[in-house]
């Protein structure tokens, strides 16, 4: 069972410094003639004892009455949910507890994202800002639950410095107070579904199968006006673009919806690296092998980047893959991760990554180094010396180059977290609370580790003996 797709409606994007969350990408409708294994790698399950899993507790939280689309740290203890039913909620990571509900919205909830506090506000309480359907951005004070400022008629929304980007059909700049300072031409009519900022007051946006630059130009003493120009297009996609992040400070990834994954050069915004075979990393060695048309383009679509120092992870299709930024190519894959369309990864500590997926399931792996095959032995004895046993030097090339180009990783899967009856649309990791997933069931889920709890309500429950004088007793 998979989640109902988002109803059409004007796109929300929501960015704070390097963080983009958003929905409603682009997508084309037609079939893509695509290279593709014929052959489907067989689904890696594992057994109920899950003895490298931690999360063995779950804790199951209601209160949406629609698909809840997104989640969002607030702080080391509280997170907040919010999607389809338009209602914003706060909760208590440690113990599930519902802080709060923020009503204001009259249809779905497109972004969520934390939000600085305003110079008008007196109390520097935390605060996050929400984006809707009805064309309304609302900022709320989650410890109070308060309404701190509403405006309505935007098409998306970006933060940045002390100025707002809103990007539609066009890209306009506001200022704190959402006073229009200037606004582009119109771009398209697809609309923009990325943004994130660069160096250099830039801003690059993903307009369907274009990446478009753009610099702000502040006011100065000659000019005390806003603007923004349009730098440059780069057109190196073949489909639109559904994936846009910052990688580092030297570089941003895009990824499209036939598999392409570009990342560029943050500076000049040159293509450093491509990889575009993510449905098959490694060369084949028979040119005769199968080739089919993908009568679903989704089996390549890349959804969804995270990375690390030395690594991009890309969800892509049903799988993923794991893209060494050093060697320039895919060092590991899971062709076949879930059974639909992984919709968010994220890395975890112990080169560990979570994934989420349209079939309700959340999957934990771990990259770890192949071991490498011992070297083959030489031939010796009577049946060397007429030929026999010999070697086949020319067989062997073949073997020899597969070796080489096999990626010299693996993804293991030691996770596998059933719970959900739908979609997972996203998660969040606590390092001292554990996971929250949420869902198109209308659920929220905590995941536990098990071991750590027992040990907090142990503790808890000497610290009440001790209390009680009953220590000396209970021992």
């Amino acid at each position: 069972m998979t989640g109902s797709p988002h109803p059409p409606g004007p796109k929300f994007l929501l960015l704070q410094g390097h963080l983009e969350l958003g929905s409603g990408l682009g997508r084309s409708n037609s079939w893509t003639c695509c290279p593709c294994i014929s052959q489907k790698s067989p689904l890696q399950t594992i057994g109920e004892e899950q003895t490298q899993n931690p999360y063995t507790e779950l804790l199951v939280l209601k209160a949406h009455h629609d698909i809840v689309r997104f989640l969002v740290q607030l702080d080391e203890y509280r997170f907040a949910s919010a999607g389809d039913d338009g209602i914003v909620v706060v909760w208590n990571a440690q113990t599930g507890e519902k802080l709060l509900e923020l009503n204001g919205h009259t249809q779905k909830i497109t972004a969520i994202i934390t939000f600085p506090p305003l110079e008008v506000c007196e109390e520097k309480n935390q605060l996050i800002l929400t984006a809707s359907a009805d064309r309304t951005v609302i900022v709320w004070d989650c410890d109070t639950g308060r309404q701190v400022q509403k405006v309505s008629c935007f098409q998306s929304t970006v933060k940045r410095l002390d100025i707002w980007l809103s990007g539609g059909n066009d890209l306009c700049v506001w200022n704190r107070k959402l006073d229009l300072l200037c606004k582009t031409s119109h771009l398209s009519d697809t609309g923009i579904s990325a943004l994130i900022e660069i160096p250099k007051n830039c801003v690059v946006a993903a307009v369907g199968k274009e990446l478009i630059i753009f610099r702000l130009v502040t006011p100065t003493g000659e000019s005390l006006e806003w603007d923004i120009l349009e730098i440059k297009r780069l057109l190196d996609h073949q489909d639109n673009i559904l994936s846009l992040v910052n990688v580092n400070d030297l570089s941003f990834v895009t990824g499209s919806h036939v598999g392409e994954m570009i990342i560029w050069n943050i500076l000049d915004w040159t293509v450093q690296a491509r990889e575009c075979n993510f449905w098959d990393p490694s060369p084949q060695l028979d040119t005769q092998q199968e080739i089919k048309l993908c009568q679903k383009p989704n089996d390549i679509s890349i959804h969804h980047f995270t990375w690390d120092e030395e690594n991009v992870f890309a969800a892509v299709g049903r799988g993923l893959y794991v893209y060494n930024l050093q060697m320039k190519r895919v060092i590991a894959c899971q062709k076949t991760a879930h059974d639909s369309s992984v919709l968010h990864i994220a890395k975890l500590p112990n080169r560990q990554l979570i994934s989420c997926s349209e079939d309700g399931s959340v999957r934990i792996w771990e990259l770890r180094e192949k071991q490498q095959l011992a070297a083959e032995p030489v031939p010796t004895g009577f049946f060397n010396m007429w030929g026999f046993g010999r070697v086949n030097k020319q067989a062997s090339q073949p073997v020899k180059k597969q070796q080489e180009n096999a990626p010299p990783c693996s993804l293991e899967l030691i996770g596998d977290l059933i719970g959900h009856s739908s979609s997972v649309e996203m998660f969040l990791y606590f390092e001292d609370h554990g996971l929250v997933t949420c869902s198109a069931d209308h659920l929220i889920i905590l995941w536990k580790n098990g071991e750590r709890e027992s040990g907090l309500r142990s503790l808890k429950l000497f610290q009440k003996l001790e209390e009680n004088g009953d220590l000396h007793l209970a021992v």
